[in-house]
């Protein structure tokens, strides 16, 4: 970017922004290139400024129309804690995308999807496209508890049954979103697929039920990302024995094929360094 004038390096502008639960925000960013291709499943890379680390983050809903794209984010580290310090009006430095492949959208027949907590914004779009192909579609959304649901009546939009869970039982039914997954399956109901996404270890646990059904299950990986573009290596995953790059190769893999230990203990990788850099960040050190 030397030498380039600060006036044509692309902006981008947050259009709104809602705090959809003390964790959980949604913002809505001007990105009209992004938001003409990408489709469900795929991701984008933000940078808050020149000094800002590069974040990968879910495409939640596109308005091709405003040339819009909206992205959910938990506010875990030091980067998404400052991105969530922006606010309507302010810029983005950079906004990348679209990366990763898009999800893989067929008539399969019925098809259950499952999401987590801050999983369920990028199920949304799956579970449209997933219906408007054709499918009958089942999503099952877990949460904690009631005072962390989110975009209830996004969920509800497009698929033919909803389940919401929370751990505690304070809304809607009591227990995991493999409880409900399995009481699904020993119903004698026929599923011919189901696509989650969510924390690691939910995947994992929803990868191993259905392989235990002998369901086809495929999964959102969440994996360490530096550059998102294939060079770096930082989000290898083992799939069926293979490394495979989340961020060229996915995010979609079969479930039933990912080393879930592997992955879990890779993401523990920069645990000191994030645990400092939030200290710093928020004056705790």
């Amino acid at each position: 970017m030397v030498g380039i004038p600060f006036s044509v390096i692309p902006v981008h502008k947050i259009v709104s922004k809602v705090r959809l639960n003390p964790e959980i925000t949604l913002m809505e960013i001007h990105a009209p290139m992004v938001a003409r291709k990408i489709k469900p499943g795929q991701f984008v890379v933000i940078r808050i400024d020149e000094k800002g680390e590069r974040i990968p983050l879910t495409k939640y809903t596109k308005d091709v129309e405003k040339g819009t794209v909206t992205v959910v984010f938990m506010k875990v580290g030091k980067s998404t804690r400052k991105l969530d310090t922006l606010e309507e009006g302010d810029h983005i430095l950079d906004f990348v995308g679209p990366l990763g492949k898009p999800a893989h959208i067929k008539n399969y027949g019925t098809v259950v999807c499952v999401a987590g907590g801050v999983g369920t914004p990028e199920i949304c779009p799956v579970v449209r496209a997933l219906k408007e192909a054709g499918n009958e579609v089942i999503t099952i959304a877990g949460f904690r508890c009631k005072d962390r649901v989110i975009l209830e009546d996004k969920i509800k939009e497009h698929p033919d049954e909803v389940i919401i869970c929370t751990d505690d039982g304070s809304y809607c039914k009591e227990g995991f979103t493999t409880d409900a997954l399995r009481e699904l399956l020993e119903s004698g109901k026929k599923i011919d697929l189901v696509h989650c996404v969510g924390p690691v270890i939910m995947m994992k646990l929803i990868s191993d039920l259905t392989k235990e059904y002998n369901v086809p299950c495929k999964v959102s990986l969440n994996s360490i990302m530096l550059d998102a573009t294939g060079m770096c290596g930082s989000c290898r995953v083992n799939v069926s024995g293979t490394m495979k790059l989340t961020c060229v190769d996915g995010p979609e893999f079969d479930g039933h094929e990912v080393d879930f230990g592997d992955l879990m203990n890779r993401l523990k990788m920069f645990n000191e360094e994030e645990r400092v850099a939030l200290e710093r960040f928020t004056g705790g050190a």
